[in-house]
């Protein structure tokens, strides 16, 4: 599913090494996390295999392309991921409703087939009395489930999480990533979390370590 080969991304005309040749494989379906301290490298290796950001040097090739030679990176993002970030990223003037339905767009999705799918994985979430709610009118756990209606609102094949629950209280947090990993299983979807909580790393099938920015060993 996922081949990294000999990775590497530095800023400022190489003053700053944030990834040095890192490799790794990842098989469709794995849930695995990607474990390290703050600046060790995960973000910005989670940027790259979602084309947010480019690589220096090296390749990225996911079902068989190199993604980055492609170009059509709206078009991958589209049609293979989602993300699940820290802090959310939702759109604060739209709706729960609204947000999950911004995916779907991109696929020409037409507004009434929007609606009931944003719904549907709403109520999925737990959330069907919260669909014409604001973020800023519901939980913290609450929008980080909303957010993981989102991921799933293109019927992604990789789902990119990072430091999903950094921003949430134990219990929450864990329900967060039980409720990634079911979907994982259920939906037989690669999943990839970026981590520097220890508790987060164990639940997953596999743990790659990383520090500046290098993947020192795997568990």
């Amino acid at each position: 599913m996922i081949t990294i080969k000999n990775l590497t991304k530095h800023y400022d005309n190489g003053l700053i090494k944030a990834l040095n040749g890192v490799s790794l494989a990842i098989e469709t379906g794995e849930a695995v996390s990607i474990m390290g301290p703050s600046g060790c490298g995960k973000t910005t290796l989670l940027s790259i295999m979602g084309t947010l950001d480019a690589p220096t040097e090296g390749e990225v090739w996911i079902d068989g392309s190199n993604i980055h030679a492609e170009g059509s990176f709206d078009r991958f993002r589209a049609h293979s991921l989602g993300f699940v970030f820290q802090f959310h990223h939702l759109i604060p003037n739209l709706s729960l409703l609204e947000n999950v339905e911004i995916p779907m767009y991109a696929l020409g999705i037409p507004g009434r087939q929007r609606r009931e799918k944003a719904s549907r994985l709403l109520e999925e979430m737990g959330l069907k009395e919260r669909l014409s709610s604001l973020p800023s009118r519901v939980s913290g756990g609450e929008r980080q489930r909303a957010a993981v209606a989102r991921a799933l609102a293109n019927n992604p094949k990789i789902i990119l999480a990072d430091e999903p629950t950094g921003s949430l209280d134990t219990l929450t947090g864990d329900r967060i990533i039980q409720l990634l990993l079911a979907l994982c299983t259920e939906r037989r979807l690669t999943l990839v979390i970026a981590t520097h909580n220890p508790e987060v790393a164990a639940k997953t099938g596999r743990t790659i370590w990383m520090r500046n920015g290098v993947t020192l060993q795997e568990t």
